[in-house]
């Protein structure tokens, strides 16, 4: 994936995290919980765009974040 996007996929989960008042670690175990091995400080890479996320990552964090696929996945 190319890392102008994911700095920006990133950056939007990092803000709809924020906005909910959840903390990385808050968000890692609730993903940790539905399955996904995943630490605070993977979440910490993804916001910045230095680790992939994965289609069951991406899911997860819609229902965990309750949020929508287009606001994860805005480009603009």
């Amino acid at each position: 994936m190319n890392a102008d996007i994911e700095k920006k996929i990133g950056n939007n989960l990092r803000i709809i995290r924020e906005k909910k008042g959840f903390t990385q670690e808050y968000v890692a175990t609730k993903l940790q919980l539905n399955g996904c091995d995943i630490t605070r400080s993977a979440v910490a890479k993804i916001e910045v765009g230095q680790r992939h996320l994965y289609p069951d990552e991406i899911i997860l964090l819609k229902k965990i974040l309750c949020t929508s696929y287009d606001d994860i996945l805005n480009l603009s």
